[in-house]
């Protein structure tokens, strides 16, 4: 079963078209990141994907047309990571992850043992359990952003969807969350599908890259076969370097300056 089909998937601002005719397919288990240029149509592809924007054509969640869905048992399948967690939500820690429980509870219904239990296990797996007590606007925030990962697994969904989880963290933070994300994917068999802008960070840790411009995806493969200097620069329109730490080892791409050689 795939965890994520998109077939023929057109969604359009007004009279501008941002994405065209796009096809994908996420297997289940499989840790895939959407780059691309800004613009080119990431995030309104992880969107249309999760339901929260119109688009024409098909979206399919384990197998069953995302139509089908309504939204809280859609929660319970599939997670959401926005990127930016707001600093001002006034709540502790442990409250903002415990809401991930909300899904599974009826109307009125107040969470039970099992759910408290739930949320303090997603809280030790993103090590934020000692800062349960702690309001959001007292994190840094790399600590927010696990917050938010915590409030996700603890819906318990099988696909998780990440919108540049690493944007404006320090490198530190940056190894850290996407560690995590690994550790989600390989103990959990957890779907991980993110966008992100760092290409690196892609290489070190998509199974298979999907690279997006002009509203379509131009290439899906393993990074070796996706991240190659021509079709960088028809994308990007810079000049690109793609070099191999060792042999067999990470690939590293860097942006070349005017009159700089690779």
């Amino acid at each position: 079963m795939t965890a994520v089909t998109v077939r023929g998937l057109n969604l359009f601002y007004g009279q501008r078209q941002i994405l065209r005719q796009v096809e994908l397919t996420v297997a289940v288990g499989e840790f895939l990141v959407i780059i691309g240029p800004n613009g080119t149509g990431k995030t309104s592809l992880l969107k249309a994907m999760a339901g929260l924007l119109p688009a024409a054509g098909e979206v399919l969640i384990l197998g069953q047309p995302l139509a089908s869905y309504g939204r809280r048992k859609l929660a319970r399948e599939l997670a959401v990571v926005p990127q930016l967690t707001p600093s001002d939500f006034p709540f502790t820690v442990a409250e903002t992850v415990l809401m991930g429980r909300s899904p599974h509870l009826s109307l009125l219904e107040l969470e039970g043992a099992e759910d408290h239990r739930l949320a303090r296990q997603a809280m030790e797996f993103t090590e934020v359990a000692h800062l349960a007590n702690r309001h959001l606007d007292e994190l840094s925030g790399g600590e927010r952003q696990r917050v938010t990962i915590a409030r996700a697994i603890c819906q318990g969904p099988r696909v998780i969807l990440l919108d540049e989880p690493t944007a404006s963290l320090d490198p530190a933070h940056q190894v850290r969350i996407m560690d995590l994300l690994e550790q989600l994917r390989r103990q959990q068999g957890m779907t991980v599908i993110m966008v992100s802008h760092d290409l690196n960070l892609a290489a070190m840790y998509g199974g298979r890259l999907a690279l997006m411009h002009e509203g379509r995806i131009s290439a899906v493969g393993c990074p070796a076969e996706v991240l190659t200097v021509d079709r960088l620069e028809a994308c990007y329109g810079c000049r690109m370097e793609v070099v191999r730490t060792q042999p067999g080892g990470l690939l590293r791409v860097h942006p070349l300056a005017a009159g700089q050689t690779g």
